[in-house]
């Protein structure tokens, strides 16, 4: 009897030990007065750390709207926000083991991901191109044909570099950064003579390299990714506050002034000015909102 005692006491206790992960998190949240923010810290201008070192961008301040709205819901004002750094490869597993409630960075809502995780509303939509040095010659993916490609890890482009690779009858080393920010500096430094990504962040890197004009976006559109706010799957009364909240940004038009904010006008920390309209796509995407993945 004591046996099955201490048996059934150890189930509870692997129970509780598993909570964090499970699909409750505005329950969670109360439970901890903390909300936990995973962010990027070199996805411009998504999320990405200014010269102070804090993270700001398009999808941190859309994220904090949601905290807003969770403090609102929960009636909790002091609700702590707490802010950890999370990759392409650590993001899905910080969020489906507990350790982060809201993924605000430039996550694409693929099919293959909804597996493990769910998706707020379409809040971006980019096309995955590349980028090149401007006097490599480079133009089409054949031009690719024996040269190393950089992508980063964990993310959808390496994908398309090995279907286009087939497609094109084309050979490429593949290289990987770790994030962002190694696989442009692959091009920089001329380990790799093109870096597949969306095409938005590759122009968030070229306007905030030391000479801009050294490169250039180049070749057909691969693909094109609807981003969303990640969260814990199966949870729909934290996905229904989420998806409240950014469509009303969208009803409201806020969301288009947030936009212009970080696509259209000087922003940190070297005040350059990206010029990137919102494309067809994204308004379509805010004029009737949606979360499907590719």
């Amino acid at each position: 009897m004591r046996t099955s005692i201490r048996l059934m006491a150890l189930a509870v206790s692997s129970a509780l030990l598993a909570a964090p992960a499970m699909a409750d998190t505005l329950q969670k949240i109360k439970d901890t007065g903390t909300i936990t923010i995973g962010h990027r810290e070199s996805s411009i201008p998504f999320s990405y750390l200014d010269g102070n070192q804090k993270p700001v961008g398009y999808s941190m301040e859309l994220c904090n709207k949601i905290v807003d709205a969770v403090k609102k819901e929960l009636k909790m004002p002091a609700l702590v926000t707490k802010l950890t750094p999370v990759t392409s490869q650590t993001r899905i597993p910080l969020m489906t083991n507990g350790t982060i409630d809201l993924e605000c960075g430039s996550t694409t809502n693929s099919l293959e991901r909804q597996k493990q995780v769910a998706f707020g509303v379409t809040t971006f939509v980019s096309p995955v191109r590349m980028v090149v040095k401007a006097d490599s010659g480079i133009k089409t993916l054949d031009d690719l044909n024996g040269k190393a490609v950089a992508t980063t890890t964990g993310t959808t482009s390496d994908r398309y570099i090995k279907q286009n690779e087939k497609g094109h009858n084309i050979d490429v080393k593949n290289v990987y950064g770790k994030d962002h920010a190694e696989s442009f500096l692959m091009v920089e430094t001329g380990r790799a003579s093109a870096f597949v990504m969306d095409e938005v962040l590759l122009a968030g890197f070229i306007a905030n390299a030391k000479n801009p004009k050294d490169f250039a976006i180049v070749g057909p559109a691969l693909s094109t990714e609807p981003y969303g706010i990640m969260l814990r799957k199966d949870d729909p009364q934290f996905k229904a506050l989420v998806d409240k909240t950014l469509s009303g940004l969208m009803k409201s038009g806020e969301i288009n002034k947030i936009y212009a904010k970080w696509f259209t006008s000087a922003i940190p920390p070297k005040n350059v000015n990206l010029n990137l309209p919102m494309n067809a796509q994204l308004q379509e995407a805010i004029k009737n909102p949606n979360d499907k993945g590719i």
